[in-house]
Formats: structure tokens, C-alpha cells, sequence
């Protein structure tokens, strides 16, 4: 079984130490060329931007899951079980079919800039599609649910008694989040963050449907080389450091 799983990888090192042969394919060179080309500025941006991608949409996810984990937590009972189906229904759609569904949402004459105009907002559309703000919100959007249903199991073993004893002894609302909730709920917010954090910074669709070439990530600089170049050993140096990256993230 761990050959299973192991020899795909060993497959991808061995390739990133290859060279690219004149016309693509693989030539069983050793070299280390492939690394130190990602040396070059262009592709620290391109990992840097990545990174901040994969962060902020992290981070808004935390912000934004925490308060509708903790309402669903302590709902009834009974409606529990339908809160969480509607945060997991986007899920059982098509990843591709959503992100196309936020571009006609984001286009010029879609309906987030109708809906701008018409309360008053704004004098004429928005360039809201092929922006990195666009970009965060597809990324928020498909990983959201990754980020509330850890959050929604800490939670809801929290012991209501304990928070409600914060309250006796006149504990202010902020008082009782940071050093009673948030410490014992830490285990779902660390899952949490490692199941957005991952897919994240690895995302291909979504950059490079909502926000075009200027904002490539890892995911479509890894496709591109692969795919478009045909470098695969480049492209599997590329993947090696990506997997770097999230090793030193989860740890």
C-alpha cells in the first residue's frame, strides 16, 4: 500500500532532476538546473503571490466560518442537520460549473454589478472579473465549507456550562472568546486552516478563470509547463517545492 502511494512521488523527483529534451520528453540527465532556475524573480512572484492568495483566503475563511459554525453549533437540534447540508451543497457541484457560475456573477453585466448600480452604488460597472479580489472570492467561496464543518465539530463539544460560567463571574464577550472558546476549540481551527491552506495555494481553475494571466499561481504555472512547454522536468521541480511549501505551512 505505501508503494502504492510513494512511487508516483519518487516518479516526480526522479523526473525533476532530469532535463528537457529538444523537442519535450524527458532526457535521464542528472541536473540541478531545473531547481535553480526557479531562482529567477518571475517565479519567486509567482509563489509569493501564491502564498498571499492562499493566506488571505484562509484567513477569510476562519473569519467568515467561525460566527456560522458557532450559529449552527448551538441551533436546535433538529435543524442542525439542514444548516449543514446547505453548506455542504455547493460541494456536491461541479468545481468547474461553480467557478463559471462566478464569472457571469462578475462580469460587467452580471448581476453583482447590476445589483451595485442599482442600490446606487456605482455610476457604471466595475471591473470585478480578472482581478485578484475576484480570485479570493472564487477561492472563498469553493473552500469555505473545508473551514466550517471542522470548526462546527469543536464546537459543538464545547461545554455550554463552561462559557456560561465566563458570563457568572462578568467576563466580557471578547474576554470569553479569546481565553475560553477560541483555546478549546484550537484543534478545529487548525484542521480547519490545513484543509483551505492546501487546496489553496495549489488552486489552478480558479486564478486562472477569474483572474487571468496576471494572477497565476503555482497550480497553473505547474500546468503550464507541463501542458503548454512541456518541461515536465521544470514542472515536477515546480510540484516538489509546492509540496515544500505546504510541508512548512502544516508544520
Amino acid at each position: 500500500m505505501g508503494l502504492f502511494f510513494l512511487l508516483p512521488l519518487v516518479l516526480v523527483l526522479a523526473i525533476s532532476f532530469a532535463s528537457r529534451g529538444t523537442y519535450g520528453g524527458i532526457l535521464w540527465e542528472f541536473t540541478w538546473a531545473n531547481y535553480l532556475d526557479l531562482l529567477h524573480p518571475l517565479y519567486g512572484k509567482i509563489f509569493a503571490q501564491s502564498l498571499w492568495y492562499a493566506g488571505l483566503t484562509t484567513l477569510l475563511c476562519l473569519v467568515l466560518g467561525f460566527p456560522l459554525a458557532y450559529a449552527i453549533a448551538r441551533s436546535a437540534p433538529r435543524w442542525q442537520p439542514v444548516w449543514l447540508l446547505l453548506v455542504m451543497l455547493p460541494l456536491w457541484t461541479n468545481f468547474l460549473a461553480r467557478t463559471y457560475a462566478w464569472m457571469i456573477l462578475l462580469r460587467q453585466d452580471g448581476l453583482v454589478n447590476r445589483w451595485l448600480s442599482a442600490i446606487g452604488f456605482t455610476d457604471g460597472p466595475l471591473e470585478l472579473l480578472y482581478t485578484p479580489s475576484a480570485v479570493v472570492i472564487g477561492l472563498v467561496y469553493g473552500y469555505l465549507p473545508f473551514m466550517v464543518l471542522p470548526l462546527y465539530v469543536a464546537i459543538e463539544r464545547l461545554d455550554p456550562l463552561l462559557v456560561d460560567a465566563a458570563w457568572d463571574l462578568y467576563a466580557s464577550r471578547w474576554a470569553i472568546l479569546i481565553r475560553v472558546i477560541l483555546p478549546l476549540v484550537k484543534p478545529g481551527i487548525v484542521a480547519g486552516c490545513i484543509l483551505v491552506f492546501i487546496p489553496s495555494i495549489g488552486a489552478f481553475i480558479t486564478p486562472d478563470l477569474l483572474g487571468g494571466a496576471k494572477s497565476m499561481m503555482i497550480g497553473n504555472l505547474i500546468q503550464h509547463e507541463y501542458l503548454v512547454v512541456r518541461d515536465w522536468p521544470l514542472g515536477s521541480a515546480v510540484s516538489f517545492v509546492l509540496m515544500g511549501l505546504v510541508l512548512l505551512a502544516v508544520a
